[in-house]
């Protein structure tokens, strides 16, 4: 299969490997849409903590499942997205029911191959379903759910004011769903045309 693999800063070349294998507990997914995000941008220029290289970047994706283990509730040829965030199921932390805080963590497209590629193997336990959604709309659930854990982590009420600073994708996807629980918005950055975008779509 073709894979494009950022080999070191401001490289990246495709590269030829095997279609991975079926493993147990785990997923193959095939790639239908991946996005580019700033965690990607950063690595390519040399700038993004953690990351080892070579690798394979994109975690924003979405796919059609071609192979299964252990997958309840899902079946071969379902559309998915999925966690990017891959947890090993038995260090203090995860026992403890916190799985973000795995010493063992790895980053899909940071410190595990990822979806710049024809097929990703996942663990099964990151595979979400599509409830109706669209690849493309797929391929934005991680971003989105970025913004909505920062919104409901906030607890935000009905009119109060929420300042986001950053009117990046993930920073605009906090503001509509600051909007969607009702507060008023104030949009910081430095970026006139973002912010240009930010009244633009304010008006609509």
């Amino acid at each position: 299969m073709k894979a494009l693999s950022c080999v070191k800063p401001e490289l990246l070349e495709y590269i030829d490997r095997d279609m991975p294998g079926l493993q147990k507990n785990h997923a193959l997914i095939k790639v239908k849409r991946i996005g580019i995000c700033g965690t990607d941008l950063h690595a390519f220029e040399g700038t993004q903590p953690y990351f080892e290289y070579p690798r394979v970047m994109g975690h924003e994706l979405a796919g059609e499942l071609i192979d299964l283990d252990n997958a309840p509730g899902f079946n071969i040829g379902d559309a998915v997205t999925i966690i990017p965030y891959f947890n090993c199921g038995h260090c203090l932390a995860c026992n403890n029911g916190n799985p973000n805080h795995c010493i063992n963590i790895k980053v899909c497209g940071v410190h595990a191959d990822g979806g710049l590629a024809e097929y990703l193997l996942v663990p099964s336990t990151a595979l979400i379903h599509s409830n109706g959604l669209s690849l493309d709309e797929l391929a934005l659930v991680e971003p989105l759910a970025v913004g909505a854990h920062g919104i409901v982590r906030a607890k935000v009420n009905p009119g109060e004011f929420v300042l986001v600073v950053g009117a990046g994708p993930i920073g605009l996807g906090a503001m509509e769903f600051a909007q969607i629980a009702g507060a008023k918005v104030i949009a910081l950055d430095l970026n006139e045309s973002r912010l240009q975008f930010c009244r633009d779509k304010n008006r609509r």
